[in-house]
């Protein structure tokens, strides 16, 4: 064995993985680009597509996300003005990586309810 080898290096988080999931491990993140991964959407649609999520969070993440290069904002002159988000062709590059993640989750995670987010293999609390 080398005696110069540091073991420590060996298990140190790569920096990659490090500056991803500084980003989209972020709450919302990743679920916005999800939904963009389809098609433009505008800034209300993208709203109904989170369920949870404010007015304020999804601007605030999207700005992020932009500043990161990954979505272009888009503003529709109307009348009425609408604001549309897209995916830059770095964001769409993230499409193969989010389908692995959404199988490995349906492989690995327990199903979560969407009303209730509690899984769906605990029972259910009789309603009052």
């Amino acid at each position: 064995m080398d005696e110069n080898h540091d073991s420590a290096a060996c298990k140190r988080v790569d920096d990659g993985i490090t500056r991803v999931f500084q980003l989209l491990g972020k709450r919302w993140s990743g679920p916005i680009v999800a939904v963009l991964v389809g098609q433009p959407a505008y800034f209300t649609d993208l709203r109904r597509a989170v369920p949870g999520i404010s007015e304020r969070m999804l601007s605030d993440r999207l700005a992020e996300l932009g500043a990161a290069g990954l979505v272009l904002r888009e503003v529709d002159e109307g009348p009425p003005l609408r604001v549309s988000y897209r995916l830059t062709e770095a964001g769409a590059a993230l499409e193969p990586a989010l389908r692995e993640l959404a199988q490995w989750a349906k492989d690995h995670l327990p199903d979560v309810s969407e009303c209730t987010g509690a899984a769906l293999d605990r029972p259910r609390r009789a309603s009052a």
